[in-house]
């Protein structure tokens, strides 16, 4: 052999032995994969929430898929997403339920797969369906508009007229948190909390909204139909909010009647600075996307779970109420101060 021909053959060994090498323990680990699955991308609550963690997938080297719902309510296409997430062998599914009850079993097929999953916003109906819940305490959002709106009404509040906009007829969970929320901070007596309906005759009736501003308008114009001396609107959200103004505004009825509703995105900071939304509470997509993002890569690499608030079932990612007309005893932040804080900004 001569020295070139024994140099070649030296270098290919080596080459081999590094190969070998790469393949034992040097190569690259395939990135944690992750899903987010919101109930729509046309509500900028999920939009926000999906650029949350999109965001911090990126910066964290998570490769994340991201689906939405056709419609708020759209438990088919949530159920075929997870089914992808599964065969896709992603490590750990967020989740906003449109339909938090029907969309267990699917639920469950994805944890007995090795999944972690946590529901952002919405619980799952039941809550244990989820190995955590990231969310804003639904109940006490409602509550606290509750509370301002009976303080500022004062005295008309023992015999107010109450139209009452929801998200669907399905009532997932975060629905029936923020309306009983808002029903008890009011002082309406919830004697069955499994139980949607509340008897109480201040309440006109409940119009679904789908969560959107034409859903809002429509909802609102069928219940002042029903009693047009309705004083005081509460809204599942924003959206909502906003269609409840123009059918109110639509009558000449804008300037007297009071409204209150929940998201606290920066829109409806801007709906509170002009008056059109009276009392809004404000929660944080960006905290729990983010989170959830966290927790998932935290569970690939050590199998822990993320744990509950004290004393809660769930991770309370915070609220705030914000009014530009504060009420003695509650405590507000301004549409100011909201405006910094939109969404987690």
């Amino acid at each position: 052999m001569t020295k070139k021909t024994l140099f070649r053959a030296l270098a290919t060994t080596s080459l081999v032995g590094l190969g070998l090498l790469a393949g034992a323990g040097f190569a690259q680990a395939a990135p944690v994969s992750a899903c987010l699955i919101t109930k729509t991308d046309s509500n900028p609550y999920f939009v926000t929430m999906r650029k949350g963690a999109v965001t911090e997938a990126k910066k964290l080297g998570v490769a994340l898929k991201t689906y939405a719902g056709k419609y708020d309510g759209d438990n088919q296409t949530q159920v075929s997403a997870i089914e992808s997430c599964i065969a896709a062998g992603a490590k750990g599914i967020l989740i906003t339920a449109s339909d938090s009850k029907a969309i267990v079993p699917t639920i469950e097929k994805a944890r007995q797969a090795g999944l972690l999953v946590i529901a952002l916003d919405t619980a799952l109906d039941p809550v244990s369906a989820a190995d955590m819940t990231f969310a804003t305490d639904n109940f006490q959002a409602g509550e606290l508009i509750g509370q301002w709106a009976k303080a500022y009404l004062g005295d008309k509040a023992a015999d107010a007229k109450i139209a009452m906009l929801d998200v669907s007829i399905e009532h997932p969970s975060v629905d029936v948190a923020r309306d009983h929320g808002f029903l008890t901070g009011f002082g309406v007596k919830i004697d069955n909390p499994q139980v949607f309906d509340v008897p109480d005759p201040r309440i006109v009736g409940h119009a679904v909204t789908a969560g959107s501003e034409e859903g809002g308008q429509k909802g609102m114009e069928s219940l002042l139909a029903r009693d047009p001396n309705i004083n005081l609107v509460y809204t599942i959200n924003e959206p909502a909010a906003f269609g409840a103004y123009q059918a109110l505004k639509s009558v000449g009825k804008a300037d007297k009647v009071t409204i209150v509703s929940i998201d606290g995105s920066c829109t409806g900071v801007r709906g509170v600075q002009a008056g059109i939304i009276a009392a809004d509470s404000q929660q944080y997509p960006l905290k729990m996307a983010s989170l959830g993002i966290k927790a998932i890569l935290d569970y690939a690499k050590t199998g822990q779970k993320p744990q509950a608030s004290a004393g809660k079932d769930f991770l309370n990612t915070g609220t705030a109420l914000i009014t530009a007309k504060p009420q003695p005893g509650l405590a507000s932040i301004t549409p100011a101060e909201g405006a910094k804080l939109c969404w987690g900004k």
